[in-house]
């Protein structure tokens, strides 16, 4: 598996020189797994190639990003906690928070105002692939999942996300911590988020 910034020589085009990958797309060929690698020549400019179709000589490898999206999960390759990571489901790698609102060294605020941005992404149109270009890493998450699976990891997502929101405000609120004015920039959707089965706010 290739990933950016890998320098390779293709070896049925060795006048080409060493190229350098640019971009990397996971594909879905016959079933299996593939990428779609755009590599730049000094001598030729970019190319696209196949990585299960290309012969290719790679000769200085990149170290992978300590990424939580599924793009650098699947390119994770080494023992220890960052490929326990990758053994994930990708449903888990889609549906779980970013590191910067769950982090516990991070601020109670620091935290909520994370994930309050997060209520920029919305179910519907290209507000949900800009989700899953975020979440996941790729750059077109539709070569890895269909429309129906991304809505579905999107509504678990937010759930998720809504309910990260009130616990983080019911501790930011136990510590008495000034929150109010990040309440009040993240909009009425949040008051929605805030209020309990019995329509008062928490």
């Amino acid at each position: 598996m290739y990933q950016q910034g890998d320098e390779l020589k293709l070896c049925s085009r060795p006048e080409w020189g060493i190229g350098t990958v640019s971009r990397v797309e996971t594909v879905t060929r016959d079933g299996d797994r593939d990428q779609r690698v755009w590599v730049r020549f000094p001598s030729v400019g970019m190319k696209t190639i196949l990585a299960s179709a290309a012969k290719v000589e790679v000769l200085n490898r990149q170290e992978v990003e300590n990424e939580h999206t599924f793009a650098a999960r699947e390119h994770a390759h080494e023992s220890g906690w960052l490929g326990e990571i990758a053994k994930r489901k990708p449903e888990e790698a889609m549906t779980s928070l970013p590191p910067e609102a769950v982090d516990p060294f991070r601020s109670v605020r620091g935290r909520l105002d994370y994930a309050l941005q997060l209520y920029r992404f919305t179910p519907q149109g290209a507000s949900l692939i800009d989700w899953a270009v975020a979440q996941s890493g790729l750059d077109d998450p539709l070569s890895r999942f269909n429309r129906h699976e991304l809505e579905e990891f999107f509504g678990r997502w937010a759930w998720a996300r809504d309910e990260h929101v009130r616990a983080l405000v019911g501790e930011a609120r136990r510590n008495s911590e000034k929150i109010d004015d990040l309440l009040q920039s993240a909009g009425p959707a949040i008051q929605t988020v805030l209020t309990n089965a019995n329509g008062r706010p928490h």
